[in-house]
């Protein structure tokens, strides 16, 4: 496996240093890598927009105009597999990190061994394939991960599924599909299956999911779905 690796910092002996650190790691390993360097938050998104394939990125919390911590925020809109690192001269920044689910934050000056380490522990966590199903969607044959699922939607025969990016419709019923996806998922209607990672509140009649839709929750179910989501959390 190849590793697109980001290395965003707006010091450039920093991004020397860090990429230096990175190519050492790679031949060590025998990980192979392809290493992107960014002066600024900015001229990483300029490229983004184009190309979202980031496996493992390393970024600078303190930058001038928009810092890591936004920066990764936007990316996880549509990157949820991506093992962002964090690197910081201040140790207050280290509680925002759980936001974007960052794997691990880094204190200037970076030490060799530590870098190393947390390269490995991404690069593991990233050689494990997550759970996914395969669609037939028109003439395209589609690989959707679970964690890009938000929620699926029934019509007649067919079924809408929701993803961050765009939907899919294809012919299928919501119950056959159902038993495709792991319990991360619940059947909050009959016409209607939500991601439980992708819920922030639950009302007796609707679920609000935190892309802003709002789902409906059939009646008797509040206190199962509650009951799945704390354990799912």
């Amino acid at each position: 496996m190849k590793f697109k690796i980001a290395v965003c910092d707006d010091e450039p002996s920093q991004i020397g240093y860090i990429t230096s650190l990175v190519e050492k790691w790679s031949g060590q390993t025998g990980c192979a890598c392809d290493i992107h360097a960014f002066p600024s938050a900015e001229a990483f998104l300029y490229e983004y927009e184009d190309e979202k394939a980031y496996d493992i990125l390393l970024l600078d919390v303190e930058m001038r105009e928009m810092s890591g911590i936004d920066l990764a925020k936007r990316i996880r809109r549509d990157n949820v597999r991506a093992e962002i690192v964090f690197i910081t001269s201040h140790f207050e920044f280290c509680g925002e990190g759980y936001e974007v689910d960052a794997l691990h934050y880094l204190v200037k000056p970076i030490l060799e061994a530590k870098l190393m380490e947390v390269l490995s522990r991404a690069a593991e966590k990233l050689s494990v394939e997550p759970p996914s199903v395969i669609i037939t969607c028109g003439s395209e044959t589609v690989k959707l991960y679970e964690s890009d699922i938000l929620y699926v939607e029934s019509f007649l025969h067919y079924i809408v599924i929701h993803t961050k990016e765009r939907e899919y419709k294809i012919k299928e019923s919501i119950s056959s599909f159902e038993t495709r996806l792991s319990k991360a998922f619940y059947r909050t209607h009959r016409s209607y299956l939500v991601s439980l990672k992708y819920i922030i509140r639950i009302s007796r009649t609707e679920i609000f999911l935190n892309n802003g839709d709002k789902l409906p929750l059939a009646r008797g179910k509040y206190d199962d779905i509650n009951r799945a989501f704390i354990e799912h959390n």
